[in-house]
Parts: structure tokens; sequence; C-alpha cells
């Protein structure tokens, strides 16, 4: 995966991911996005941050076929450590993250928006947690801050996504576009927080962090006990291999 950083004389990063063919995250990519953020919180010049992607989707979540290619529980965990840590990067950064979503964003990637402070997406966008199809749980601390508590249980439970569209309906999307418009609205709401007090916006952003009903990271470890636990019992590898294989189905 690459991941290419540049920085606008204005102040504006804007991070873009890209892993053909559809953007799926390997343990490295993630680490690297964690890095990326905690490097750019640390730089006096950059005022916002975009994340976005190129190509064939935001991200199609963790890279299974990665995964399913290493014994034992060694990249389980280390996947797991790497989303915890690009999640907190991401939420934690001390200036304003807006994510420009241009189409997918399935499990991990939705924990990547939900880490952000704003969300502007395509008219193709749409967002879904396939976890619970895959034997794993994650991310439905982040998809919290997108969608109502009962629409919540029921994308978990059924794995079905949900359209931008019905989050602009919920207020949960800032701007509803376009896809040739995407970058262009994600840029015009960077230069609308960067015109503001430099001081005075990463104070409110960490005001905004302190309050939050959200404690995404608690909340997202104790998803992730679930996984492991599910894969000691099995489900898990099995599930993955299932998708590897082509013949995802119900498994006991």
């Amino acid at each position: 995966m690459t991941i290419s950083t540049t920085v606008s004389p204005e102040g504006v990063a804007v991070v873009a991911m890209s892993h053909p063919p559809v953007n799926a995250i390997t343990v490295a990519d993630t680490w690297e996005i964690a890095d990326t953020f905690h490097e750019l919180g640390r730089r006096d010049d950059v005022r916002a941050v975009v994340l976005t992607a190129e190509g064939r989707g935001f991200n199609a979540g963790i890279d299974i076929k990665e995964m399913q290619s290493v014994e034992g529980f060694e990249h389980l965990l280390g996947s797991g450590a790497a989303c915890f840590a690009a999640f907190e990067a991401i939420y934690t950064c001390p200036v304003p993250t807006i994510a420009a979503v241009n189409d997918f964003c399935m499990g991990l990637g939705v924990g990547l928006v939900g880490s952000c402070d704003i969300l502007v997406a395509s008219t193709r966008a749409r967002f879904g947690l396939p976890e619970v199809d895959n034997g794993a749980l994650g991310c439905a601390s982040h998809l919290a801050k997108l969608v109502p508590p009962m629409k919540l249980r029921q994308m978990v439970l059924t794995c079905e996504p949900v359209t931008a569209a019905q989050l602009h309906e919920w207020g949960t999307v800032y701007r509803l576009v376009e896809p040739d418009e995407l970058a262009d609205e994600a840029m015009a709401t960077a230069l609308k927080i960067i015109a503001k007090r430099p001081r005075v916006v990463r104070a409110a952003k960490t005001a905004l962090n302190l309050i939050d009903p959200f404690d995404l990271q608690r909340n997202y470890r104790l998803e992730q006990g679930f996984t492991y636990e599910l894969n000691l019992h099995g489900d898990g590898d099995q599930a993955r291999d299932a998708f590897v294989e082509g013949t995802r189905g119900v498994t006991r």
C-alpha cells in the first residue's frame, strides 16, 4: 500500500490511501497510517488533515487474504494492535481531521472514519461492518458515532450497509457531493476551519475529545477481546478461510 501525504501552503495535509484493487488494509498499512498521523500532529505548519483514498473504494477493511497466509495468532494480534494505534492516532491528532469517503467503506474503514472529526462523502459512498460474517467483532464502537442505536444493532447483526445519503439525512455526513466534487469539498471544509485561530481550534479539538460520550478506545478494545475469543474457538479462522475460498456461509 502507498500512503501519500501532501501539505498545502495554507496548512491542510491530505493523506491518501492507495492499495489496489479495493484498498484492503494490511498490518503494515495500518501501522503506517498511525505513524503518519502522529508525525502530522507534531508539525506546527499542519492545521487540518484530510484522510481520503485513491482508486476503487475508500477502504475494504482488513486484508483477510494476508491474514490467512500466516499461521497462528501472531498476525491477528498484530493487526489488532495496529488498528488500535491507527484509530487512536487519528482521534487524538491535535488538529481537526476530515474523512473524505469516495465509495465503499467497510470494517476497519468505519473505524478510520469514526475516529475523524468531520465526514464528507460522495453519493456513491456506503458504510458497513461485515465483521460478523467474517467471524469477528470490531468498529461497532466507531459506527455508533455514525448511526442511531437500533440501526447500529441491525447493521452489526445483518452486516447490511448504509448509504451516505442516509447518513447525510441523520446529520452524520456534513457534505454529500458527486464523486468528482469530493476532493474540492473536503478541501473547502478544511479551509473553513483553518480560517479560525489555530490555538482556539486546537483547544476546541481537545475539549471535544474530553467531553465525548463515546470512549472509543476502551469500547474498541472490548470488541477486540471478543474477536480473540472467537479465534480461540475457531470461528474466526473458519470464516476467513471461507471468505478466501469464496464459500462463505453459515457455520456453527
